[in-house]
């Protein structure tokens, strides 16, 4: 116990300005100030099967970013970071769980209302127990749920670290094009063209301590050629440098990010504890 308080105590005192609404605006603001186009994943993929090349997809503006969040927990946070990016005219993608705790049908008419995309984060493999029958099943119901807010195109798969189930692996069996997707980032984002970055872990080099939200082989070589960035203030100076990649998927939780003393401490005592389980977890793999 020493030594998880001890290891809590380091992580709060290094990122004592990280991961609040305030430094999320900032961020945003220096990615836009250099130059880089938000856009959602829907988007990103309606220019990948329509056009020759995704070289060619935006040819006005070379730097653009596919804006994900995936909203696990805190609903009423993705809410928050919504507004913000609706103020700065940003557009992005927001996934949620169908669980009470991301499951919110006034936050997502809100967010839908702020004109941004809406997907399932789904964990149909998970909840199932790997029964690819009931788990199909279930996704067509969630989905079927989820397009009354919004009409879902895109899906994103949740990673229930502490399951032995992939909840990608349903698509082993079945085709969610068959059911109007047209997009999973595992399976359709070209990460030989686009870097990606996730606050996984709470901080932007978590795919250590991630047992699902990371990208095999890119991610090596992603290290090898020093993209690797920790808190949020590196993104920003990096991007400020010209040093940052023309093309990036980012993907937050916005259960990490909010402005409340107290929410702000809970989430780093529990996101620390949740670290070193996925830790042990990997390790055991």
């Amino acid at each position: 116990m020493f030594w998880i308080l001890l290891t809590i105590f380091f992580a709060t005192r290094n990122q004592m300005i990280d991961f609040t609404l305030r430094k999320y605006r900032e961020l945003l603001l220096a990615l836009q100030k250099n130059g880089y186009k938000f856009i959602t994943f829907e988007q990103y993929c309606e220019h990948k099967f329509v056009l020759d090349g995704l070289m060619d997809s935006l040819p006005n503006n070379p730097k653009w970013i596919i804006l994900r969040h995936d909203v696990d927990l805190r609903a009423e946070n993705s809410l928050a970071t919504a507004q913000i990016e609706h103020e700065l005219g940003i557009h992005a993608s927001y996934y949620f769980r169908a669980v009470p705790e991301s499951n919110k049908p006034e936050i997502i008419r809100s967010i839908v209302a702020l004109e941004h995309e809406i997907g399932y984060h789904y964990e149909d493999m998970a909840i199932n127990n790997g029964d690819t029958e009931k788990a199909y099943a279930h996704f067509q119901k969630q989905l079927q749920y989820f397009r009354s807010y919004y009409p879902v195109r895109t899906i994103c798969m949740h990673g229930a670290p502490t399951s032995q189930w992939d909840s990608k692996d349903l698509w082993k069996k079945y085709n969610y094009r068959d059911l109007g997707i047209i997009g999973e980032p595992y399976f359709d984002v070209d990460f030989s063209e686009v870097f990606y970055l996730t606050d996984t872990g709470r901080c932007w080099d978590g795919y250590k301590v991630s047992v699902r939200d990371k990208i095999p082989v890119y991610q090596d070589k992603w290290v090898a050629a020093g993209l690797v960035y920790h808190a949020t203030d590196n993104i920003i100076r990096a991007a400020v440098q010209g040093s940052l990649p023309s093309r990036i998927m980012i993907t937050t939780h916005p259960q990490r990010w909010t402005d409340k003393r107290f929410a702000w401490m809970k989430e780093i005592f529990t996101q620390t504890l949740k670290n070193v389980v996925k830790c042990i977890l990997i390790k055991l793999k």
